[in-house]
């Protein structure tokens, strides 16, 4: 479990910065942008692979990561359903798109669901830790985000063509088929649809 929290800790801290203006610029100014550019890159990545580790671990020893509940078997059907306009809107943070200018800031929406999704569907101590924190998160994130006039990793909304939404949405479908079929499980030991899977 300890994992799971320092990893957490980690991830969600670093990403805690840009929330404060004041201190992300302070960084920028005394470390340069460059550097600050890669040293939050850099710990992100190592945040977020501790983090699947310390819930895979868990995933694989049951022992060490309690029930506290047991979710109906409606709740893993309604998560796989809602994890395809995640996924759309996860690509669609990172693709210039009408559906990006839309939906503002589609990342966040898409981790609001994500969250929302495997809190539904989980009900062990380990996924109240790790969907709860980042669902809290996002919701902490938005408003700071409607405060500070933040546009996202793509900057300010711009035009776009027809062609850009349906390759947002085919992009999307793919990495859905994918997570499903294939990326939970190779990545969290947990197969989202057990029949679906090889």
């Amino acid at each position: 479990m300890m994992v799971l929290i320092v990893g957490l800790i980690l991830f969600l801290g670093v990403h805690l910065i840009p929330t404060q203006p004041e201190l992300r610029d302070g960084l920028k100014e005394r470390i340069g942008e460059g550097p600050y550019k890669i040293l939050f890159s850099l710990l992100s990545l190592v945040g977020i692979v501790v983090i699947v580790l310390g819930f895979h671990k868990l995933q694989l020893h049951p022992g060490k990561n309690p029930l506290l509940w047991e979710p109906p078997v409606w709740t893993r059907h309604l998560a796989v359903a809602l994890m395809l306009p995640a996924m759309i809107l996860l690509v669609a943070s990172l693709i210039p798109s009408r559906i990006r200018t839309a939906t503002r800031h589609p990342m966040l929406i898409a981790i609001k669901i994500w969250a929302l999704a495997h809190l539904l569907a989980n009900g062990d101590l380990a996924s109240l830790l790790l969907f709860g924190s980042f669902l809290a998160f996002a919701v902490y994130d938005r408003i700071s985000v409607k405060k500070r006039g933040a546009r996202g990793p793509l900057g300010a909304a711009s035009p776009s063509s027809a062609l850009n939404d349906v390759l947002v949405i085919v992009i999307g479908l793919a990495l859905y088929a994918w997570i499903l079929l294939v990326g939970h499980q190779w990545l969290i030991g947990v197969a989202p649809m057990p029949g679906l899977t090889a």
